[in-house]
């Protein structure tokens, strides 16, 4: 048991669930206690104010993303077109197509579940 929010969930290789304590060092733990995080996902949970100050991509697959409050708009790269997915009510979800770069403009503050292939992912300034 515990809070999504303070304590994430990586799905390992092997199925196996695995939480782990969010810390400031979160990211480049993960890639250490896992092996370069590869063929493992990560479930998490954020809480956005402001807009995404970046974008950011994962080639290793699919990213979803359901909000759980609050309204974002998900602004997908695809290939130079730009195509918007608004996420308005809880329960509503985006499928973040695999290296497809992204961000979110948040339009009410939100609670995001992500569920992400998290190897190599690479970010760019907004």
């Amino acid at each position: 048991m515990g809070n999504i929010y303070e304590t994430f969930v990586v799905n390992g290789p092997d199925l196996r669930s695995s939480p782990v304590e969010v810390t400031p060092t979160l990211y480049p733990d993960l890639d250490r206690d896992f092996n370069g995080f590869r063929d493992c996902t990560l479930v998490a949970a954020h809480r956005f104010e402001r807009d995404w100050p970046s974008w950011e991509m994962h080639p290793a697959g699919d990213e979803i993303v359901v909000l759980l409050s609050g309204a974002a708009t998900f602004v997908l790269d695809e290939g130079g077109s730009k195509r918007q997915v608004t996420l308005s009510k809880p329960g509503d979800f985006v499928i973040v197509p695999k290296a497809t770069w992204h961000t979110a403009r948040i339009t009410q503050p939100a609670s995001m579940l992500f569920v992400t292939p998290g190897e190599g992912t690479q970010h760019r300034a907004g």
